[in-house]
């Protein structure tokens, strides 16, 4: 009897550990076998989720067959606390494993907000707020020209003010190195006063690849107390930066005293105005040498430069006769 006790006992503990091995062996074909997507799926993992969330989640999207598998593979092979927030492309057919992959590795879908160079800071705030898929408010906002104009990626979720930060820090690297690098005896004080001729040539030169000569130019009037006589600066002080004015100017406005009117005023404006590029900085930082004191634009794009006022004059008057014959077609 007692025997056969045993017997049954024995026979029992091994059904029981071919039956835990035949499990062990379906879970883990579960886990490690091609996933129930038809189609490649976008998630996303909300910041602060938990496992138990994450994989109630991808039951119910249809990503996975089994959470419980999901959380006890992930705890197993130590990714349940490594997972990372984001929204995710799951490939039509994904197992668990490789979901637990791509949640590990934190390669979520970029979005991308471009500023462009010579933005004022208003509109570099109205084009972030005007992102739906950034959140909360800019809190903290540098001075004018303190930002790195450029193609900035984000998470969905993300902060606006996270975005400002990395552009404000951007452009204090900028500036540092160009202001370490700089060319010997220029007549400027400071890396602000860098930052300040950066921002006028950036407006000036209109993206045309000519900062380094449009630079030279304003080096050269510098150096003979000549006025800037920037179009720039003048359309920066009408408004103080919060709205951008196009167009020819009139009298009226050449002769309105403001901070900035360099038709009027020597020197340097008291502040940037604008957000110069990493392009427009270091050009200033290392202009060309020329002797160009005039420039206007030549209808390619791009200027026409004059040593003289007269050749200046003719160039002014060839530019007006492009603008004329473009306004009558």
């Amino acid at each position: 009897m007692g025997r056969s006790i045993a017997a049954n006992a024995f026979t029992f503990l091994i059904l029981m550990i071919a039956a835990l091995g035949g499990f062990i062996a379906w879970a883990q074909g579960q886990f490690r076998n091609e996933g129930p997507l038809t189609e490649d799926l976008v998630i996303e993992v909300v910041r602060g989720a938990t496992l138990g969330g994450i994989s109630e989640n991808l039951l119910y999207v249809g990503a996975i067959s089994n959470e419980q598998i999901f959380r006890i593979g992930a705890r197993y092979t130590q990714r349940d606390t490594k997972l990372k927030f984001g929204e995710y492309v799951l490939p039509a057919g994904s197992s668990m494993d490789e979901i637990l992959d791509i949640l590990v590795e934190g390669k979520s879908i970029q979005y991308f907000v471009t500023i462009p160079e010579g933005m004022y800071i208003a509109e570099i705030v109205a084009r972030i707020n005007a992102n739906e898929d950034l959140t909360g408010e800019i809190e903290n906002l540098p001075t004018e020209g303190m930002l790195a104009p450029n193609t900035y990626s984000f998470q969905r979720g993300d902060t606006r003010q996270s975005v400002v930060d990395r552009m404000f820090e951007a452009q204090i690297a900028i500036l540092d190195a160009a202001w370490e690098g700089r060319a010997e005896g220029l007549p400027l004080a400071s890396k602000e006063e860098l930052l300040i001729l950066a921002s006028i040539v950036e407006s000036e030169a209109g993206g045309a690849g000519e900062w380094g000569l449009v630079a030279s130019v304003f080096y050269n009037r510098l150096a003979v107390n000549m006025r800037l006589q920037a179009d720039a600066t003048l359309r920066y002080g009408l408004t103080d930066g919060k709205e951008r004015l196009r167009g020819r100017l009139f009298q009226s406005q050449l002769d309105k005293v403001t901070a900035y009117n360099t038709y009027q005023i020597a020197g340097l404006t008291p502040t940037p105005i604008s957000n110069p590029g990493r392009d427009a900085i270091l050009a200033t930082a290392n202009p060309e040498t020329s002797k160009f004191y005039y420039f206007v634009l030549d209808g390619s794009g791009g200027h026409a430069f004059a040593k003289s006022l007269q050749e200046h004059n003719r160039n002014v008057a060839a530019w007006r006769k492009i603008e004329r014959e473009r306004s009558s077609n």
